[in-house]
């Protein structure tokens, strides 16, 4: 398969969720728009554009001239960040409910937490465990937004792009193998890519909504992967697609001990996330990471335990990802031992 040509026109993606349903839109450009769509969608709504210092200095000046433009009032909120999530819990709350629409400005939120409704913020205690159920009512990925990426922030927006073949599209992720190197370049790969993750999310939430059952398997990587971004502060040692990177290679190497998966697919995940840039081995992370028993703490306190259970996505190929409802908190600690102790 070879990257296709680049559109005139945004790809359109449905969430199918009847009245909460909303389109995703992915296309370059698409910021100056942003003024026309609101009004079609919301006539003589107004506007506040919450954003946080460093965006804000880059894209809010065109984003308030793209709704002025529409006879749209609009006011700043300037955040210290995580302002896809703080806006979309806030206006869970607010009023029991404003509607909110996603522009996301980073490769991570286009393809993952700007999608689906799931808004929450960090606390001592974990990752994400503040947070409502609370869909946009429209989400604008405008692909030329990522420009203005870091090549750390993009590298670590990837993370999500490859998780989902690795979950659920093997052919997918054979095809990132092929042009990780084009979706980096931002030619229409990237947008290709965007939308393909963007579409399956949208199936899976369409299908589960609350995270019930099969939308679970999104959170692959993410179980180790949280305790090591809460184990290092939620600081810049580990970007949260940097600990999801590393978190998908542990669940791959997980399910490799418990004979669920060959080597050969683990080699394969590690190469690839190693060649975009990513880390793969706890000896990555800038300053080590806690030992066994601040990050078994820390996994114990993760959202998805259940009743004390331990919830872990495993796989048995790539593209084949299941949830595992009941993991042996020793064979864990065994297996982290193990790791920390080559790291």
């Amino acid at each position: 398969m070879t990257a296709p040509l680049r559109q005139t026109e945004p790809d359109v993606v449905k969430v199918a969720l009847e009245a909460r349903g909303y389109d995703i839109l992915i296309g370059r450009g698409l910021l100056a728009d942003l003024g026309q769509r609101i009004k079609a969608l919301r006539p003589g709504a107004r506007c506040a554009i919450v954003t946080d210092e460093t965006v804000g200095k880059i894209h809010l000046a065109a984003a308030e001239t793209a709704l002025k433009s529409c006879g749209i009032d609009s006011a700043r909120i300037i955040g210290g960040g995580v302002v896809g999530d703080l806006a979309g819990f806030a206006a869970s709350c607010v009023r029991r409910g404003l509607d909110f629409v996603q522009v996301p400005t980073t490769l991570l939120a286009q393809v993952d937490s700007s999608v689906g409704g799931k808004t929450g913020i960090n606390s001592r205690q974990g990752k994400n465990l503040i947070g409502a159920f609370h869909q946009p009512v429209m989400v604008i990925a405008d692909t030329g937004l990522l420009d203005t990426l870091s090549k750390r922030e993009f590298r670590a927006g990837y993370a999500e792009v490859a998780k989902f073949g690795l979950l659920a599209d093997g052919a997918f992720f054979a095809w990132l193998e092929k042009n990780c190197e084009d979706v980096f370049a931002g030619g229409p790969a990237r947008e290709h890519a965007i939308a393909v993750c963007c579409r399956g999310k949208a199936g899976i939430v369409a299908r589960d909504e609350r995270e019930t059952g099969e939308r679970a398997l999104l959170n692959l990587g993410h179980t180790f992967g949280h305790a090591l971004e809460a184990g290092c502060g939620y600081s810049d040692r580990l970007l949260h697609g940097e600990a999801v990177a590393l978190g998908i290679v542990l669940a791959f190497e997980f399910s490799a001990r418990k004979g669920l998966i060959a080597a050969s697919d683990v080699r394969r995940v590690i190469t690839h996330l190693a060649a975009a840039g990513l880390p793969t081995q706890i000896r990555d992370v800038p300053g080590g990471v806690p030992g066994v028993d601040v990050l078994m703490d820390l996994i114990s306190q993760d959202k998805k335990v259940r009743r004390g259970t331990i919830t872990f996505i495993l796989v048995r190929v790539i593209g084949e990802a299941f949830i595992e409802n009941k993991v042996d908190p020793a064979e864990v600690r065994a297996f982290l031992t193990e790791k920390l102790a080559n790291a």
